[in-house]
């Protein structure tokens, strides 16, 4: 009579297999069980309430607010028209460099440092004369423009 072929150690890893298998087999039906791919499009909204709180129930209909698009603020807030006579500003001349074509106002309001080049200027300045010059945005902050001594 003949041996069967099976020895201790290849029955234990077929039952190991086995196992495995059936594992495997029981949590794919377990995802089928609990996944959210069945649902209907009712079960997946998500609403915020007025708090901010995410809830699954709809918002009281009654309760809605009306806002209008333009009471909306993004980002800096609306700041008012500017008018000719706002643009031009009073100061001194707190440093100026002759040799490299440049220097610094000291606006008598705002007390902010502005900086001019002298291509801004229509006058000669030199240093603590009173002025009066136009404001415009340059690349690293403000520039004074248009820059007249005060007489």
């Amino acid at each position: 009579m003949a041996r069967s072929q099976e020895t201790f150690n290849k029955k234990e890893k077929e039952k190991k297999r086995r196992k495995k298998r059936q594992d495997k087999e029981q949590k794919r039906e377990e995802r089928k069980a609990n996944s959210d791919k069945g649902k209907d499009l009712e079960e997946m909204f998500a609403y915020v309430d007025e708090n901010g709180n995410i809830t699954d129930t709809p918002p009281d209909p009654t309760k809605k607010k009306v806002i209008k698009s333009e009471d909306i603020e993004i980002g800096v807030a609306k700041q008012p028209e500017l008018t000719a006579d706002d643009l031009i500003r009073n100061g001194t001349v707190t440093f100026f460099n002759e040799s490299k074509g440049y220097g610094f106002i000291k606006d008598q309001e705002t007390q902010e440092s502005i900086f001019f080049h002298v291509n801004g200027l229509e006058e000669e300045v030199t240093e603590n004369n009173k002025v009066t010059f136009e404001v415009e945005k340059g690349l690293k902050g403000l520039n004074a423009v248009k820059v007249k001594k005060v007489k």
